[in-house]
């Protein structure tokens, strides 16, 4: 189906590149942008409480912000540790607010969104890294968080999702606790190379490929093997005994291709999937319910989804 046409209005008046040649804005103006954009974000339903805090490592500290659904009481409810977007170089605990309490909300679960380091300050594999102690710690501390260390759901948009699916795979190799579920919203998987979807949609659709290039350059410098399943986790091949996943993707994203062949070899290697495509939506569209309804109908649909695949509501 064609493009939604308030988000094709919406596309038209933040367009600010002229050519797909055009070069990614300057760093500092790449974070703004997506400061910006989050602002666009929307939920019918949302928690009011967070409270920020920090694991602190041996060599450094991971910042969070942990939420717990209006309803929570002094019981342990399932987790979800959540992992915001940005392309590995922009995005916080702060731009991504109300995504973590609308999800914190509609799940049911507490929720833990992680601030992990950002690339070029801090290049690959900082974020797996931090994405992985993340894990651990919240595991670790689950229950002075209200949190079932049993129960952990990880969750993230774009970038988050690539990180998501990247401690999934690891799960076995790094010795992992047990996650319940994934779940991935319009995942970056695949800079190996170039989907009919990233070269269709190379400009004009949020996302573009200059700026896809230039988060991954400033994230993954010098040599290193994009291909690298750390890097790229739909080039990983033993998918099978992975958890359970939720993946969203849009009909107008660069990066559907890669988010539907990812469900499309979950479910091949007999992981349970739910995988919803959407038609005539852009990227990020689940954050941009300020002008797109459909941004808040599908994070109260990943909430129940959720709630649900962790035996909630």
């Amino acid at each position: 189906m064609p493009l939604d046409p308030r988000a094709k209005r919406f596309l038209d008046m933040t367009a600010v590149m002229p050519a797909a040649t055009a070069a990614r804005p300057p760093l500092a103006e790449r974070r703004k942008a997506l400061e910006k954009l989050m602002q666009f974000a929307r939920a019918d339903r949302v928690c009011n409480t967070g409270v920020d805090g920090y694991f602190d490592l041996a060599d450094r500290r991971i910042a969070y912000r942990l939420y717990a659904p209006t309803t929570a009481g002094a019981a342990a409810l399932p987790g979800i540790v959540f992992f915001h977007g940005g392309g590995m170089v922009a995005g916080s605990i702060a731009t991504h607010d109300l995504v973590a309490r609308a999800l914190a909300e509609e799940a049911g679960c507490r929720l833990l969104s992680i601030g992990y380091r950002l690339a070029p300050e801090h290049p690959f594999p900082a974020a797996v890294d931090d994405a992985i102690e993340a894990i651990r710690a919240t595991v670790a501390h689950g229950q002075s968080f209200g949190i079932d260390p049993a129960t952990i759901a990880v969750c993230g948009d774009s970038a988050g999702a690539t990180l998501t699916a990247v401690v999934c795979q690891q799960q076995r190799q790094r010795a992992l606790p047990a996650i319940s579920l994934q779940c991935l919203i319009c995942p970056v998987l695949d800079f190996g190379e170039e989907s009919v979807s990233r070269r269709v949609f190379a400009q004009g659709y949020l996302i573009d490929r200059p700026t896809l290039e230039a988060d991954l350059a400033d994230y993954l410098p010098g040599k290193l093997d994009r291909s690298d399943p750390l890097v790229s986790p739909l080039r990983a091949t033993a998918l099978a005994g992975l958890p359970p996943a939720i993946i969203h993707t849009a009909e107008f994203d660069p990066l559907r291709d890669e988010g539907n062949t990812y469900a499309a070899r979950l479910s091949t290697a007999g992981v349970a999937v739910e995988h919803t495509c959407h038609d005539g939506m852009p990227h990020n569209f689940h954050a941009l319910g300020a002008v797109l309804p459909q941004g808040r109908t599908v994070l109260k649909q990943i909430g129940t989804q959720i709630a649900r695949a962790l035996g909630g509501k």
